[in-house]
C-alpha cells in the first residue's frame, strides 16, 4: 500500500494471497550504535556488527589511518563511505574512493584504510562466519527461518572482477526511487533524504513475502512502524509495534510483517535500505539500479 506519489506504486503487484502460512513470525534485529557498546574496540576505530538471515553489517567510527583487512574473504562486500574517502587495496591494485560512496570489494585478500577516519559500513554476507559470530544478535537466527530461501549471489560482474565504486552525489529523478546500486551479493538503496519529519498523510505500509529489510540510519531520528499479520495459529500473533530509533542505527524487519518508517527529526533524516541477495523486483524497473549494466540479472 503506496501513496500514489511514491514509485514503489508502479511495482507490479503480487496476486493476493490466501492467509500468510503459520510459523512465519520473527522479531525484529535492534542495534543502536549511539548508545550499545562495541563489539570490537581498538586503536583504529569502534566498530558494531549485527546481523540479518543472510548478511552482517558492520559500522566503524574510525580514527585517521585505520586498516580494516580481510583475508581470504569468501565473496564480494560493500564498502559504504558517507563522510571521508578510502583507499581500497585488492588484487595488488589500490583504488581511491572518494567520500559520500559506494564501494564493491571482490572476495579474496583486501584492505579498506580510512587516512582521515571517519564512518564507514560494511556489507558481508553470513558466509563470512568469524564475522557473523561476534555479531551483537549472533544467537537471533539459531531458529531457521524456512520462509526465507537459501542465500545465492547474482551473475559476475560483465567484465570480470575489480573494486568497483559510486558516487552517491546522484540527483533525484521523477519516477525513480532512491539511488539503487547492486553487485554479486548486497542491493544498496539510499534513499532520498527527508528534511523535517515525514508527512503522516503519505506512509507506505507494506510486507515482504520471503526477505528481509535492513533500515540503516546515518542521520536523524525514525519510528519504525511494525504490524505482525494475523495466521490461523495464535502462537504466531504479536502486539503491533513501533520501534523509535536515532542514528546510527539499525532495523532488520522480518518478513511478512507489514511496515513504514515515519522521519521525525527536525533537521535531515537519512535511511540507506539494504537487502541481500539484491531484489529482482527493484531491478526489473528500467532506470532504478544505477550499476545494472556493470551487474547482469540472473537469466
Amino acid at each position: 500500500m503506496y501513496d500514489k506519489s511514491d514509485p514503489r506504486s508502479a511495482l507490479t503487484p503480487k496476486s493476493e494471497a490466501a492467509a500468510p502460512q503459520t510459523g512465519l513470525v520473527a522479531e525484529p534485529q535492534e542495534a543502536y550504535f549511539y548508545k550499545d557498546a562495541p563489539q570490537i574496540s581498538d586503536a583504529d576505530a569502534k566498530t558494531w556488527l549485527m546481523r540479518g538471515h543472510n548478511f552482517v553489517l558492520s559500522w566503524s567510527e574510525a580514527n585517521a589511518g585505520a586498516r580494516f583487512s580481510r583475508s581470504s574473504q569468501p565473496d564480494e562486500y560493500a564498502v559504504l563511505l558517507p563522510d571521508n574517502g578510502a583507499l581500497i587495496e585488492w588484487n595488488g591494485e589500490t583504488t581511491d574512493v572518494p567520500g559520500w560512496s559506494l564501494a564493491f570489494v571482490p572476495a579474496g585478500d583486501s584492505t579498506v584504510t580510512l587516512p582521515d577516519g571517519g564512518t564507514m559500513t560494511r556489507l558481508f554476507t553470513t558466509r563470512s562466519t568469524d564475522l557473523a559470530e561476534q555479531c551483537s544478535n549472533a544467537r537471533g537466527y539459531d531458529a531457521p527461518r524456512t520462509h526465507i530461501p537459501e542465500f545465492a549471489p547474482w551473475p559476475e560482474p560483465k567484465d570480470g572482477w575489480k573494486v568497483r565504486h559510486y558516487s552517491l552525489d546522484v540527483p533525484k529523478e521523477e519516477g525513480r526511487f532512491g539511488r539503487i546500486f547492486r553487485c554479486t551479493t548486497m542491493m544498496v538503496n539510499v534513499l532520498d533524504p527527508f528534511d523535517g519529519p515525514r508527512d503522516s498523510a503519505k506512509m507506505s505500509p507494506h510486507h515482504h513475502d520471503d526477505f528481509e529489510q535492513c533500515s540503516l540510519a546515518i542521520e536523524g531520528d525514525f519510528n519504525h512502524y511494525l504490524r505482525w499479520p494475523w495466521t490461523t495459529n495464535m502462537a504466531d500473533w504479536r502486539e503491533d509495534m513501533t520501534v523509535s530509533m536515532s542514528s546510527p542505527s539499525a532495523l532488520v524487519i522480518p518478513p511478512p510483517v507489514i511496515h513504514t518508517t515515519q522521519a521525525v527529526g527536525s533537521r535531515c533524516n537519512q535511511l540507506i535500505d539494504i537487502f541481500c541477495p539484491p531484489r529482482t523486483d527493484f531491478s526489473q524497473k528500467p532506470g532504478w539500479v544505477l550499476n545494472a549494466d556493470d551487474y547482469p540479472m540472473p537469466s
